[in-house]
């Protein structure tokens, strides 16, 4: 596991023990082959949770973002408190289907399946600048459709903050390739 040099500041060091004694490896789920990374047991402990919220604020921050777009499911959970602590709006980025006004839809590949996303048309004005967080960049498929989604409100994605990027996937050259002007923040490097 490798951590980044620094994000702006903050104790490197004890976010680097945070993650690294508060995220489990579960094989096979939820597909064979999938090693799923069990976030649950740092959401317990609140703590070592505050210490992660803060640091991706202040990535929000730094970007100089006046929104976050959270992934739905664990994003969310990462999402909504980390744009309290910036002082910024959270919009929830849904599964298709899950909001109940208009949307923007996007499909993606996963690395297990397929999917779709949506926002609401009016989730961002125009010209906002949107940090998108979730937990994990595992092949880049679900940030891009999040950042294309921004695009498609007619805002501009400035980075991706995430709690653990699986670097052997290759997620952050898809980001980098498709959001070219905006920074790819991991917690963690794996």
């Amino acid at each position: 596991m490798s951590f980044p040099e620094s994000s702006g500041g903050g104790d490197l060091s004890e976010l680097s023990e945070v993650l690294a004694t508060r995220i489990l490896d579960v094989p096979d789920f939820p597909n064979p082959g999938v090693v799923f990374k069990d976030i649950t047991p740092l959401l317990a402990d609140p703590e070592a949770f505050a210490v992660v919220v803060g640091a991706m604020a202040e990535l929000v921050r730094a970007a100089g973002a006046t929104r976050v777009a959270g992934l739905e499911a664990r994003g969310f959970i990462l999402a909504a408190p980390v744009a309290l602590a910036a002082g910024v709006g959270f919009v929830p980025v849904r599964k298709a289907g899950k909001l109940p006004r208009e949307t923007y839809h996007e499909d993606y590949q996963l690395e297990y399946g397929t999917a779709a996303i949506e926002v609401h048309r009016d989730a961002f004005r125009p010209g906002e600048r949107v940090m998108v967080v979730d937990d994990i960049l595992a092949t880049g498929g679900t940030a891009v459709a999040a950042a294309n989604l921004v695009r498609d409100a007619g805002a501009e994605p400035v980075g991706l903050a995430v709690l653990m990027e699986l670097a052997f996937l290759r997620g952050r050259e898809r980001f980098a390739a498709a959001v070219p002007n905006a920074g790819i923040h991991p917690l963690l490097v794996v």
